[in-house]
């Protein structure tokens, strides 16, 4: 319902074990709890996380996955369980299409009472069949990240950019105060006070002043 969300999703174990390998570190990855479903994933737009997906979305991709599950399908009241794809853990002995969790705590869950048809009929009207070859999710996934490698070597160079120009700045500056400080020296040269000279032998024989000013009788 939301143009800037796209959904993926296996059409089998094999197909599952494909997405988990090639994922994208700002997809979710969305199951039915303690059921086999398909595994369904939901990327996002550039910038956002798991807590910025509206519910409307969330509740979306849950339906898919229970109506793609043998179990799930048949039941009311189905446990959804989701996690960033970062968070998916596959060990050697796994089964395809069987993941575990790095963190349990980064692992979300939410209610599916009963299948909403509605919703189901319409992302399957929007359903395009790609992306199945592996290799070709291999490609998708180095262009994806040689374009992040090559954005934040961009951001990298702007910044330093950014720095070397405050840098140059604050040193003319200063240059200019310097050569302001130093034209008003020559300009204004510091005054000398002048010297007193010497007394004279004339001063120095003269009687002191008679102090006071009264009148004699």
């Amino acid at each position: 319902s939301d143009p800037r969300y796209v959904i993926y999703m296996g059409r089998d174990k094999h197909e599952n074990e494909h997405l988990i390998a090639y994922g994208w570190p700002e997809d979710l990855w969305f199951h039915v709890d303690s059921h086999s479903s398909a595994h369904v994933y939901l990327r996002l737009p550039k910038g956002e996380t798991i807590d910025d997906v509206p519910d409307e979305i969330v509740q979306e991709c849950s339906q898919l996955c229970k109506a793609n599950s043998i179990e799930g399908s048949k039941l009311s009241h189905v446990r959804m369980i989701y996690t960033p794809w970062a968070n998916l853990k596959k060990t050697e002995g796994m089964a395809d299409g069987q993941v575990g969790y790095h963190s349990r705590d980064a692992v979300r869950h939410t209610m599916v009472e009963h299948r909403v048809n509605a919703v189901v009929n319409r992302l399957n009207k929007t359903k395009v069949e790609m992306h199945n070859d592996p290799s070709e999710l291999a490609r998708l996934r180095r262009e994806r990240d040689a374009a992040e490698a090559a954005e934040a070597r961009r951001t990298r160079e702007e910044s330093k950019a950014a720095v070397a120009a405050e840098e140059k700045a604050a040193r003319r500056e200063r240059a200019e105060e310097e050569a302001a400080a130093a034209a008003a020296l020559l300009s204004d040269p510091p005054q000398e006070t002048p010297l007193r000279p010497p007394p004279t032998p004339a001063e120095q024989a003269a009687p002191p002043a008679p102090a006071g000013g009264g009148a004699s009788e």
